[in-house]
């Protein structure tokens, strides 16, 4: 053994050296060692998923568990029986339909907020869709307006046009301030996601008692940050009957944790509210959509998306559509896998709307 050179004589330079190097190793050794193990997800899905396919209601009873996980992880918060006070401003009053800004107590002195767009011509209470927008965006946006790019494709306009009654609830937009509150969320055992979780299911409490809308007919159809809010939201709450997912539906091991050209990686981005603690634990995309099954569901997705690269995204929907297909209910799980990019397509989403919506 070669005598040790005491570091005491040794140059600054050369300790410094030392130090970097040794940092170096440490982190690729710690960042290999844990995105080896989130990938390697199937003894976790075998610990915590124990599903009963003999029939629908025994699937359901069966994943009741991991659905309480879900909220405890996201942190739903609860209002305490809060009235809704709700207050409605109108917007818009076009040919075909009005729309109102409304506005309910949620928590202390927050208040929930969206558009509520309504039908003329009502003859018997419309079906409803939760309209949910995404992270640079706002409901002005699901109705047409501040879209250049013409991502949104007036969606929520051209539904309330198609019969619908639309709800298109206002989320907190960007990455640093919805990072802020994020914080303040978990100092509590909470997250923003539960915290507008329960601004949602706030809305349905009062749209449950407007005679123009029947709630047992309600779907939810978000784009990007929207389709997380449809993923995270449509589990929780039976009262929504059908869920589309643009944008979002993904490969989720490798969409949080391994770096990749053909799709951005959260990772390697600055959005601290999409933590979520215990998140891949036990909820993939695909174990995820089956606490929506056996409701339908549609995932709407770009080939060109870049949030998503498409063959390691169709694998974890041949994973959801498995679910669907032990139960004997592939025709309630579509996928409209095109050739564009992060955008709403609206045609193949409007078709399932009206088949599992309008009688």
């Amino acid at each position: 053994m070669p005598t040790p050179v005491n570091p005491y004589e040794q140059a600054p330079q050369i300790i410094g050296r030392e130090v970097g190097d040794r940092q170096r190793l440490l982190r690729h050794e710690a960042e290999d060692f844990l995105q080896s193990l989130i990938v390697d997800y199937e003894p976790r899905r075998a610990t915590h998923w124990h599903r009963d396919y003999s029939s629908t209601a025994a699937f359901t009873a069966s994943v009741q568990g991991n659905r309480r996980r879900w909220a405890e992880a996201i942190g739903v918060f609860e209002t305490d029986g809060t009235e809704l006070n709700p207050q409605l401003e109108l917007w818009c009053d076009a040919e075909q339909f009005t729309a109102w800004w409304l506005t309910i107590d949620l928590l202390g002195g927050l208040r929930g907020r969206g558009i509520l767009a309504l039908p003329k011509g009502l003859q018997d209470p419309a079906p409803l869709v939760i309209a949910q927008h995404g992270i640079g965006s706002s409901p002005e946006r699901v109705f047409g307006l501040d879209d250049p790019a013409d991502i949104y494709k007036g969606y929520g306009r051209r539904l309330v046009e198609e019969g619908f009654a639309v709800v298109a609830p206002m989320n907190v937009s960007g990455a640093p301030p919805r990072a802020r509150l994020e914080r303040l969320c978990k100092l509590l055992g909470k997250t923003l996601w539960g915290m507008e979780v329960c601004r949602t299911q706030r809305l349905l409490d009062y749209l449950e008692t407007r005679e123009e809308i029947d709630v047992t007919r309600t779907a939810m159809y978000g784009i990007s940050l929207g389709g997380a809010y449809t993923m995270f939201t449509t589990p929780l709450d039976e009262r929504i009957s059908a869920a589309i997912v643009c944008a979002w539906f993904n490969h989720r091991r490798h969409k949080m944790a391994i770096d990749d050209p053909r799709y951005s990686c959260f990772l390697s981005v600055d959005e601290e509210h999409i933590w979520i603690p215990g998140w891949l634990r036990e909820f993939t995309d695909s174990d995820l959509a089956s606490l929506i099954c056996p409701r339908p569901l549609l995932v709407e997705q770009g080939k060109a998306d870049g949030i998503a690269w498409w063959p390691l995204m169709l694998q974890e929907y041949e994973e959801t559509r498995e679910h669907y297909r032990k139960l004997g209910l592939e025709d309630r799980i579509e996928i409209d896998l095109h050739e564009g990019g992060h955008e709403i397509r609206l045609e193949k989403s409007l078709e399932f709307l009206k088949k599992w919506l309008q009688p």
